[in-house]
């Protein structure tokens, strides 16, 4: 869940001194992902590339340590920082175990957010290394494919050493930031982040 008050909080940035923000390299366009696409195209995270008041870092985990193309890989037998903590696995859809690939990949990501200094980082959601409010409980190719509450491992990563992190899919959240870089944008009051969404609730019954 989104820490709204925390994103309410960022100071209100300028060109030269703008809000510092790590973004998951996809979310920018970049053909980073498992299939050597960019997975689509992202209009919300996109937008925050239009302002000067934004420095924008980006990395996308999974192709720092397995290149692109490459296998599909989820998180088996619980989150992000289950995998951090020994609990859990990466696992390909062949069954290949990535867990230390994807645990070096959050390492290197931490890296860059204290290098940068960031204030933000907006990842991608569901994905076993930038997901942060959903995941994959398992393949995500099986038949009955389940879904669960959770932080992929880079995400936690961050999270852990106390970095904020939202998705492209938290509209809310991103209502707030787009004020904050730029003083004309009117917040959008029906926008709700993922959590908040229908979806969301009756998946998990919250």
């Amino acid at each position: 869940m989104t820490d709204l008050n925390y994103i309410k909080s960022l100071r209100v940035p300028t060109i030269e001194n703008p809000l510092r923000i790590l973004m998951s390299a996809c979310l920018k366009g970049i053909k980073c992902g498992y299939d050597g696409t960019a997975n689509g195209e992202y209009p919300s995270a996109l937008k925050v590339l239009q302002y000067d008041t934004v420095k924008v870092s980006s990395f996308c985990p999974e192709e720092y340590s397995f290149g692109s193309p490459r296998e599909m890989c989820d998180i088996h037998g619980g989150t992000g920082m289950d995998v951090l903590n020994g609990k859990a696995k990466v696992l390909t859809d062949s069954g290949k175990d990535w867990s230390e690939g994807m645990i070096k990949a959050s390492e290197k990501m931490l890296e860059i957010a204290k290098a940068e200094d960031i204030e933000l980082a907006i990842l991608m959601d569901v994905s076993a290394a930038c997901g942060s409010q959903v995941i994959y409980d398992g393949n995500r190719f099986a038949e009955n494919k389940i879904y669960q509450i959770g932080m992929g491992v880079c995400a936690a990563q961050l999270m852990r050493n106390g970095f904020k992190v939202i998705s492209q899919r938290d509209y809310a959240s991103l209502e707030i930031v787009y004020s904050k870089i730029d003083s004309a944008h009117t917040i959008k009051t029906d926008a709700k982040d993922h959590h908040g969404i229908d979806w969301y609730k009756e998946y998990f019954n919250v």
